[in-house]
């Protein structure tokens, strides 16, 4: 009797570990956003000082965003139109940090509106003609407190896909929690 039940035991086991093999079976890889949160690591700024000082450059593996993607964000006080924020590309292109990547980029389409915490702004998709390379694609992102302006640069081959997980990233508490620290809230 103990010999059967031990036998049923042994094959409900067995049942069940293959049952847990099927229902994996040809899941294949889950999307960045199902599940964990994405990995963003900080990194050293990269650039040179330049009149808006050192700001904050951060990393997230393909695996964990979708595509390898660099965000570089830094706040520009008193920097931003007062009376209508970020709500043009001529702004974005204004308050934007391209400039740290090239002199020379054009707008891929037409910007759209966003919102990071309580802030509204603009994100655009730009080619960036790299002095020493082929061109690149990038994002940049600004969005408003008042007269103040917190700006990403975004720099990764899928733009859609980099758009999404740098968005999530801007929302997150250790940005918006820098960003009230920055901009004096």
């Amino acid at each position: 009797m103990i010999g059967q039940r031990a036998g049923i035991v042994v094959a409900l086991g067995i049942a069940g570990v293959l049952a847990g093999d099927t229902m994996t079976l040809g899941a294949g890889r889950q999307p960045a956003d199902a599940g964990k949160p994405a990995a963003w690591s900080e990194v050293k700024w990269p650039f040179p000082l330049d009149q808006w000082g050192v700001g904050r450059a951060f990393r997230c593996p393909a695996a964990d965003c979708g595509a390898y993607i660099s965000l570089y964000l830094r706040a520009k006080l008193g920097f931003c139109n007062c009376a209508t924020g970020v709500s043009d590309d001529a702004e974005l292109d204004r308050v934007g940090d391209l400039e740290l990547l090239s002199a020379k980029f054009d707008g891929l389409r037409d910007g759209r509106p966003i919102a990071v915490g309580w802030m509204k702004g603009r994100s655009r998709p730009y080619q960036v003609a790299m002095r020493y390379g082929s061109p690149r694609t990038a994002l940049a992102i600004a969005f408003n407190d008042k007269c103040d302006v917190v700006v990403a640069t975004v720099v990764a081959d899928d733009a859609p896909t980099a758009e999404r997980a740098a968005l999530r990233f801007l929302n997150g508490d250790l940005v918006l929690r820098w960003a009230e620290k920055e901009l004096g809230l």
